[in-house]
């Protein structure tokens, strides 16, 4: 699916500076356009903790914002506040809590809401993806919006923007084939890009 680069549009001081950033290190930040309002991002491969520094980088030059989740425990004094302030979102881990439906509920909640998801749930090497993301958007009836860092091409982006089908299996069959050709920074830890069935 194809996507283009986003170039037009009078740039910030802030974006120019995080656009400087990203280039003396030989990276550009590219974005799908339009971006819809509301979405599940993933974010793959995910190898190394730099894939955030990227991430706040392409936020930072392109000016799109969206949130990023992790467990409730982060968010805790004393720099609970500051996560928040990066996109932070605190979320309820555990037998108790419901993850894909906390995550539902807040696209109920917010009209204006991005989420970005490691599917892969660690930087280490998987066997396989999480599913919560793709039920997240099956159920908030949002579309999934492919993010990459690949650092064989020095590319940090979001897009193409894929809606779920309902056949889980045919859609990671394109999540596949898009990052066939997405290099990650430790290509020994990038998992095969497959479910495990409940």
């Amino acid at each position: 699916m194809p996507y283009s680069v986003s170039s037009t549009g009078r740039k910030t001081l802030f974006q120019n500076f995080c656009i400087i950033l990203l280039a003396f290190r030989g990276w550009r930040a590219e974005v799908a356009a339009p971006l819809p309002k509301q979405c599940v991002i993933i974010g793959a491969p995910h190898t190394t903790w730099f894939d955030l520094i990227l991430t706040w980088l392409l936020m930072g030059a392109t000016g799109v914002r969206f949130r990023w989740i992790s467990k409730a425990e982060l968010f805790r004094p004393p720099l609970g506040w500051l996560l928040r302030a990066l996109g932070g979102m605190p979320v309820l881990r555990g037998a108790r809590a419901n993850f894909v439906v906390q995550m539902v509920e807040k696209f109920a909640q917010y009209p204006d809401l991005r989420i970005a998801i490691v599917p892969e749930g660690t930087r280490q090497y998987i066997d396989h993806w999480k599913t919560g993301f793709y039920y997240i958007a099956m159920g908030a009836g949002v579309p999934v919006v492919l993010g990459y860092a690949d650092y064989a091409k020095r590319r940090i982006g979001l897009g193409p923007i894929v809606m779920p089908t309902g056949d889980i299996d045919a859609d990671f069959a394109v999540y596949r084939a898009f990052y066939a050709n997405v290099t990650g920074a430790i290509p020994s830890r990038q998992g095969e890009i497959r479910h495990v069935r409940d």
